[in-house]
This record gives C-alpha cells, sequence and structure tokens, in this order.
C-alpha cells in the first residue's frame, strides 16, 4: 500500500490487495470501497492485486478502509512493527503518542501499551520510521528503533529503574532531612530557611527533572497529563517557600501566613519516584513469560561443515545448514533429522512433560531439549521463521495490543487531568473566600494535594497489566492468544463448536473391534491381517499392522501381493489364498461370509470402518477400525457443560458415525454432513440466534468458520499450527488448553474489572477529600489529635499523604494484576500414583485410577471403573457390548 497527497482535501492511497481469485472480486471490492463516506473515487486491478482510493481523511482514516476490504474476506498487505516507546507515565501519554502516530500520511493503525511501553503499528511503504520518530518527539515522547531486541528494551527498562531507584533513595533522604529540620523547632538558627531551600532545591530540579520534561511536552503540545499535575503541585509549594524565605514580612503583613513548604514538596517526589520505581518494577515482573520464552533460544549452534564440526553462533544458521546436537544441548532451528536416534523434551514448547522419539524424517523444533543420543538435521527454518520467534512475536503484539473493555478508561483519561486542573483552581478561590486562616496557605495545599492525589497511572494500567500476564501466562501453557481483544472476548463465549476430526479425535485410525469366527482367535486374526497389510503405505493398514507390533505378534511372509482398488488385497500366506477388504470385496468373490454380517452392521452403527479377513474362500474374521476419541475429550466436554456452555459438534461425516462419536464425548448436539465451506453458515446461524460463539478446529479446513465465529480457536501440534487464522492457537493437540484458554480469559477480564474500580473508586473518593470535603466535620469539634498528621486541624489532607496515596494506586492495580501469575490451567491426566492400583475404563479405553475414578460398576461379580459417568452410564445401558469389544 502507498499513499500520496492527491489535492488539499482528499489523499490517494494504493493498497496491495491479497485473495483475489477473479475480475468479479476486483468489482466487489470497488464497488464496496466507492459507497463508503469519504471515498471520492476507488479502482481496483486485478491483474495488479491493487486498489487505488482517493479519500477525504477528514472524513474517512486508512483503518476504516483497510477494515472494509477485511470484511469482505480478503487482506491488505501492510508492514507491522513494534517499537519501545519512552517518556508515557500515564494514560494521557498513550493517546497523545497514538495520535502523533496516527497523523502521519500512510499510518494504517497504531496501539499503544503504557504497561509494556510498546506502539505496535500498521503502515504503507511511504509511512517512514523516521518521519514517525519526528512526530513521536515532537509530542515529547521517543519512539525507539524497531531492530532492537526484546532483550535490549528489557535491558533499557531495567536502567529505568534503576534511575528510578536511585532518584527516590537520594529524594526520601533529602526529604527527610528537610522534614526533620523543619519540624524540630529547637533546632533554629539564622540560615535554617536557606538551608531547608539549598537541600530541596535538587530534589526538586533533578530527581524531579522528569515531571517538568513531562509537562514541558506536553505544554507545548497544549494538552496536560500526569506530569503537569505533579509539576504545578511541587512548584507551587516549592516557589511559595522561596518567596517566604526572600519576603517575609511581606507575608507576614498580608496575614497569608510565613510556614515553609520545602519539606512537602520535597517528600512528595520522592514518594512520587517511591511509586514510579515500585510500578516499574512490578511491571518488569508482568512480562516474565516473555523472558523465559526469550531465556529459551541456544546462543550457539554446532554446524557441519566440510567434514568438521563449527560452533557457530545461532544468528549465522543457514536453512540447509546441517546440525549436529548432542544429548542435554538445545536444538538450536528448527529443521528434519538427517541421521541418528533420540528422545526430545518438548515440554517448553508443547507442555507435555513426555520425551518424544525422534528418528530419521521427523521434525525437530528449535529450543527443544536433547535428551539421550546424538543425531544430526537439517535447518529448514532459522531466525525470525522458527516456532519460537513465531510464538515470540506473536506473545509481543499481543501484549502491545489493547482490549476493548480499556477504550473506556482511553476516553476517560483523555479528560480527566483538565478536569482535575479544574477542580484544584476551583478548590483554590473557596478556600481562599471560605477557608480559615491563614486562607492562602490552605487554599494553597489543598490545590497542591487534589493535583498530586489525582491518579491516571492507575487507570492507563489496569487493563495492559493483566493482559500482558494473561497472554505471558497462556503461552507458558502451550495457548498462543492474538490479541488483547481475543483473550477479553472469549470470556463471554457461551456456545462452542467442535470440529470431529483430529480436534475432538486423534485423527488417525486404530485398531478398535476384533472379531475371530471358529476356530481362529483375536490374536491370530490380528497377525493374518497384519502380515497381508504389512507393506502397504495406506493408513488403515499401517494401523493393523502398529497394533501388531504393540501386542508382539509375529507375523507370516506375505507373497503374490495383489492390490484391487477400491475392494482390498489378496495374498498368498504359507500357499493359501488370503482376501482382505470390504464387504464389496467379499461379494464379488463369492466369499462365504460366514455369518459375520450382524457383526458387521453393529460396528457400521458405531460408525467404524470394517475390513473383512477370509481365507479359503471363508470369512475368519473381522477387523474394524476408527478415529478415537481423545482421551481429554469427555471430561474436557463435561467441564465445557459446568461452566453453563452449550457444546456441539460439527462434521462433514455421516449422522451415524458423527452421533457415535458424539454420544462418546457426551455431546448432546450434532451437526453432520456439512461441507467446510458451510461450517461458516453454521456458525452465523447461532450468532444470529444470540450465541457468543468459539468454534475449535485445525484452522486449515475449517479457517472459514474460525474467522467467522467470535473466536476461533486452532488446535495444533507444534509446527502444524495455524496461528494467521484463529484467535487463540492451542500449540498441543489437547483439548484441555481450550477450557484453559476459557478459563483464563474470565480470570483476566475479572481483574481488569477489578483494577478498574479501584481505579475509580480511588479517583471518585480521594479527590474530593483532597478538595477539603471533610471540613464541614471537623468545624466545630476539629480532628482527634491521632488523624491530625494525616487532616491537620480542619479535615484537610496532607499532601505528602496525598502523594503516598498516589503512589499505592498505582502498585495497586499493577500487584492486582501480578496475582494472575498463580493462575493453574486446567490438566486431564490420569493420576499413576502407586502404579498398582490401575484399571481401563472399558468404554474409553483409558487408564483409571481406581482410587480416583470418577464411577463404578459391577457386573457379573466383576467391578468396573470409569474415568466420566457419561462412560458408566453407556456400559450400564449394554455390557456386552463393550466388554467384546474389550477380547
Amino acid at each position: 500500500m502507498t499513499e500520496g497527497t492527491q489535492s488539499k482535501k482528499t489523499l490517494k492511497a494504493t493498497i496491495n490487495v491479497g485473495g483475489m481469485t477473479c475480475a468479479t472480486c476486483a468489482l466487489t471490492i470497488e464497488k464496496t470501497l466507492a459507497e463508503l463516506p469519504g471515498v471520492a473515487n476507488a479502482s481496483i486491478s486485478f491483474a495488479s492485486e491493487k486498489a487505488s482510493v482517493e479519500y477525504d481523511p477528514a472524513k474517512i482514516h486508512l483503518e476504516q478502509i483497510n477494515h472494509a476490504i477485511h470484511e469482505l474476506g480478503y487482506t491488505s498487505r501492510n508492514r507491522k512493527s513494534i517499537f519501545p516507546v519512552g517518556g508515557m507515565t500515564c494514560a494521557s501519554c498513550v493517546s497523545r503518542v497514538e495520535s502523533a502516530l496516527l497523523s502521519m500520511p500512510g499510518v494504517v493503525s497504531a496501539s499503544v501499551n503504557l504497561a509494556s511501553e510498546k506502539a505496535s503499528v500498521e503502515y504503507t511503504d511511504d509511512a517512514t520510521i523516521v518521519d514517525m520518530r519526528r512526530a513521536v518527539s515532537e509530542a515529547g515522547y521517543e519512539l525507539g528503533e524497531e531492530a532492537a531486541s526484546i532483550d535490549e528494551i528489557a535491558l533499557a527498562a531495567n536502567r529505568e529503574t534503576a534511575d528510578l531507584r536511585n532518584k527516590f533513595i537520594f529524594s526520601l533522604v533529602v526529604a527527610a532531612v528537610v522534614m526533620v529540620l523543619s519540624m524540630a523547632t529547637a533546632l533554629d538558627f539564622p540560615f535554617k530557611p536557606y538551608l531547608l531551600w539549598a537541600l530541596a532545591t535538587p530534589v526538586q530540579f533533578w530527581a524531579g527533572l522528569r515531571f517538568y520534561k513531562g509537562a514541558w511536552g506536553a505544554t507545548r503540545h497544549k494538552t496536560a497529563d500526569m506530569n503537569t499535575l505533579i509539576a504545578v503541585g511541587t512548584t507551587a509549594a516549592y516557589f511559595f517557600s522561596v518567596a517566604v524565605v526572600l519576603f517575609p514580612g511581606f507575608f507576614m503583613q498580608a496575614g497569608m501566613g510565613h510556614g515553609l513548604y520545602f519539606d512537602t514538596s520535597a517528600m512528595i517526589i520522592a514518594l512520587i519516584l517511591m511509586g514510579r520505581f515500585l510500578e516499574s518494577r512490578a511491571k518488569g515482573q508482568t512480562s516474565d513469560a516473555m523472558k523465559k520464552l526469550i531465556g529459551l533460544r541456544p546462543a550457539v549452534a554446532t554446524v557441519i561443515r566440510d567434514g568438521k564440526d563449527l560452533e557457530i553462533p545461532i544468528e549465522d544458521v543457514l536453512v540447509g545448514d546441517l546440525l549436529l546436537v548432542k544429548p542435554g544441548e538445545k536444538i538450536p532451528v528448527d529443521g528434519t533429522v538427517k541421521e541418528g536416534y533420540s528422545t526430545v523434551d518438548e515440554s517448553m514448547i508443547t507442555g507435555e512433560s513426555i520425551p518424544v522419539e525422534k528418528k530419521a524424517g521427523d521434525i525437530v523444533i528449535g529450543a527443544t531439549i536433547n535428551k539421550t543420543g546424538s543425531f544430526s538435521f537439517e535447518a529448514t527454518r532459522v531466525g525470525r521463521d522458527t516456532l519460537l520467534s513465531q510464538i515470540i512475536r506473536m506473545v509481543d503484539e499481543a501484549q502491545s495490543s489493547k482490549a476493548p473493555i480499556q477504550r473506556l478508561a482511553d476516553v476517560i483519561a483523555s479528560y480527566f487531568v483538565p478536569i482535575v486542573i479544574i477542580i484544584a483552581v476551583v478548590t483554590f478561590i473557596i478556600w481562599m473566600i471560605i477557608g480559615p486562616q491563614p486562607r492562602f496557605t490552605y487554599a494553597l495545599l489543598n490545590f497542591v494535594a487534589v493535583l498530586i492525589i489525582a491518579c491516571p497511572c492507575a487507570l492507563g494500567l489496569a487493563t495492559p497489566t493483566a493482559i500482558i500476564v494473561g497472554t505471558g501466562k497462556g503461552a507458558e501453557n502451550g495457548i498462543l492468544i492474538r490479541s488483547g481483544e481475543s483473550l477479553e472476548r472469549a470470556h463471554k463465549v457461551n456456545y462452542v463448536l467442535l470440529d470431529k476430526t483430529g480436534t475432538l479425535t486423534r485423527g488417525e485410525p486404530v485398531v478398535t473391534d476384533i472379531f475371530p469366527l471358529a476356530p481362529h482367535t483375536g490374536d491370530s486374526i490380528l497377525a493374518t491381517a497384519a502380515a497381508v497389510e504389512r507393506s502397504s503405505e495406506h493408513p488403515l493398514a499401517q494401523a493393523i499392522y502398529r497394533a501388531a507390533m504393540e501386542k508382539g505378534l509375529p507375523l507370516k511372509q506375505a507373497e503374490d501381493f495383489n492390490a484391487l482398488p477400491g475392494l482390498g488385497i489378496e495374498v498368498k500366506i504359507d500357499g493359501h489364498d488370503i482376501l482382505m477388504g470390504n464387504l464389496s470385496l467379499m461379494k464379488e468373490k463369492a466369499v462365504d461370509l460366514n455369518g459375520s454380517e450382524i457383526e458387521a452392521e453393529r460396528m457400521w452403527n458405531e460408525g467404524k470402518t470394517v475390513l473383512f479377513l477370509a481365507q479359503e474362500n471363508k470369512v475368519s474374521g473381522l477387523v474394524a477400525l476408527a478415529d478415537t476419541l481423545k482421551p481429554d475429550a469427555m471430561q474436557a466436554v463435561d467441564t465445557l457443560k459446568r461452566m453453563g456452555i452449550q457444546v456441539a459438534m460439527i462434521t462433514g461425516d455421516n449422522q451415524r458415525a458423527a452421533n457415535f462419536i458424539a454420544g462418546q464425548a457426551g455431546i448432546d448436539n450434532v451437526i453432520a454432513e456439512v461441507l467446510p465451506e458451510n461450517k461458516a453458515v453454521e456458525v452465523h446461524r447461532l450468532q444470529e440466534q444470540g450465541y457468543v460463539t468459539a468454534m475449535v478446529g485445525d484452522g486449515i479446513n475449517d479457517a472459514p468458520a474460525l474467522a467467522q465465529a467470535d473466536v476461533g480457536i486452532a488446535i495444533g501440534t507444534g509446527t502444524d499450527i495455524a496461528m494467521e487464522t484463529a484467535d487463540i492457537t492451542l500449540i498441543r493437540g489437547d483439548l484441555d488448553g481450550m477450557v484453559t484458554a476459557i478459563m483464563l480469559s474470565k480470570s483476566t477480564v475479572r481483574t481488569i474489572k477489578q483494577n478498574l474500580f479501584w481505579a475509580f473508586a480511588y479517583n471518585v473518593i480521594l479527590i474530593p477529600v483532597a478538595a477539603g470535603i471533610l471540613y464541614p466535620f471537623f468545624i466545630d469539634s476539629g480532628v482527634p489529635s491521632s488523624l491530625q498528621f494525616i487532616f491537620g486541624h480542619y479535615g484537610f489532607l496532607n499532601p505528602m499523604l496525598a502523594a503516598l496515596a498516589m503512589a499505592a494506586s498505582s502498585i495497586t492495580v499493577v500487584s492486582n494484576s501480578l496475582r494472575l501469575r498463580a493462575f493453574k490451567p486446567v490438566r486431564y491426566k490420569i493420576s499413576q500414583e502407586g502404579g498398582t492400583n490401575m484399571a481401563i475404563d472399558p468404554v474409553c479405553k483409558m487408564e483409571v485410577d481406581e482410587k480416583k475414578a470418577a464411577a463404578t460398576s459391577e457386573y457379573k461379580g466383576k467391578k468396573y471403573y470409569f474415568c466420566a459417568v457419561g462412560c458408566k452410564k453407556a456400559f450400564d445401558a449394554n455390557p456386552e457390548k463393550y466388554l467384546s469389544q474389550a477380547k
């Protein structure tokens, strides 16, 4: 997309459009854009995939034009970058930085996060970083280098924290000395006022310089922020005291009081710096998850070149390099194993604690740990393209984004400071008219207290700190959340649609039933079937062979192999003719079915694939295969139901097969025989009924439905994740991640609401107190001696305590967000404690700890254990069915 000036009123933007497949697409986009208010002209070239748009920036922004293109199902290819931003102190700063960036031609969108101190900017080719940096600088802030690593940003944040700590300690020590000297009447001496002046000055203008810089930057742009409040408040107290030192007689004669408030100005700055220091340190802890992800990256790699092992920096690894990994080392980049065998701990990426076997041809993920053997692998993705880098980038973008709930805080913050200044001025005027003597002194102190106690910082930090911790906590548990908006929206979900294949089920066939016909046994049928299928690459054949190997069955050699397309296989074993295939093959070859039809019909009714095994023209047994339910599917569905969320399964399979799988999972609502492109229609139908929907699928075949749903959740496994499609991506294939994501969203939004309540309540209650609203209650009786340090003699709040309260409000909000770090993810793992009291659930075939079984049942004198009540109900309804399958 490029943009240039067309006239004084209109701009011209050239947008690179993706996703067009024909000239009709171009006409659709052109018509839609031309109808937008503020668009003077729009023309689309299908050949060059570009849209040329003339628009009035006063009526419509580029972001709205982009949104219109996206709403049609197409994409606009803009650059996205994240920049560190320096100098921000409150929510007002956020809006000014965003306004500065959005004022630049070519900037599509800008989202600034106060907690992470980053700006996420989407922009065209003509919006240069130099121009953006200049605009932000003119607004009084600093836009850092885009290329700055997260490590460098963290280092800069640490330097800022250290600077705040040093200035806070200096200010506190000096302010304490000034306070002691001010209050100790026994230490009076001729030049004491000048000493207090000398001590307070470096606190005011060195330690407090950041407040003056911020206030000046705001003033230049005809606005005000938190720095303005602090600078005006402390300066008023400081220069009033200076005036009293220089002209004491004037103030005494005028009856304006001649007290010195150097201790007040110095202690206010010290306490505010303390709050900033503690806040900065706490904000650093909110990004601990990001730091952990970055810490996973190895620094060096061993590359094999010209037969030699060379240790090089990981940045120098190229695609195609052959790398060596020894036991205990981290795998440097993503790649494919070429030689060797080992097990790899992938828990830091997938969350799965059991090491995964790796052999030639298997994919390995960068940053995972090689456990046992050595192997060499070819680098396929390096640098920014590795899975870990993608995860870090996605988490970083999410933490730099804004949640919709933050908009209210941003709107209030934009008006907050001017309103506070007006309140402070009105407070000063009122107490100058009706206040106790010396009126000027009390009016000034109340003026300062109102300015100091007001805290837009808490408003600005309420949402982003929780979003940072929440998205980071998700990443720690293999849950990648695209944005703050996605995280917030998930808490409203009340209807979950689950795809069947690969989501509810494992996504690969397994042998579920073996039905032998006399005189054959189950093992002999499986061994013969595996011998027949050993050389086939078909998924069903591999599943049969795998089942035989798991049981350790010896296999005979098959000869004269002949594949019959669409029917099955015929071979010879020990000179006997063997047929294996579907019912059509048996009928074509006129095979005696030997009474197997009834059992085959039962298996078909359960949605299984049935293969007939015939020896010497007579069926000797049946082998049934199915895509089985994931171990945690039933528990995940049950948890969603207990959360009050409706659950449905949506699949392209036939109704019979779909009903069987749904019944196993405990799902009552089944939408079957739906083509992938029509799944989005079903999602839309539910949305029209008022449901907030989540679609859970593989992120590829289900892309339209994921995009249509209010929350799209893509289930991936390691490298096969569809990060570009979904709002939430689950790296592991387990459904507990889906439940965890929804629970994490609810916890995060609850924390945000708590933060916002505190931020609003603090200001609503304490600003009137600082303005002197308690004065009528103490005008006659006076303030009790125990409260006089806080409220003086007349109920006026001590400005130093106002500063302390202001600092505490921000720290409280950040600390509350940090509580999210204690969030515990859902884990549906069967306990292995003891190791001797494990049973097999006869329905879902899962291992169950007998001590922790969800339900039990007795049948023919034997006790059976179940992982869920649904399994018990299914068993009780037809026990022989499941016991025959077990045989």
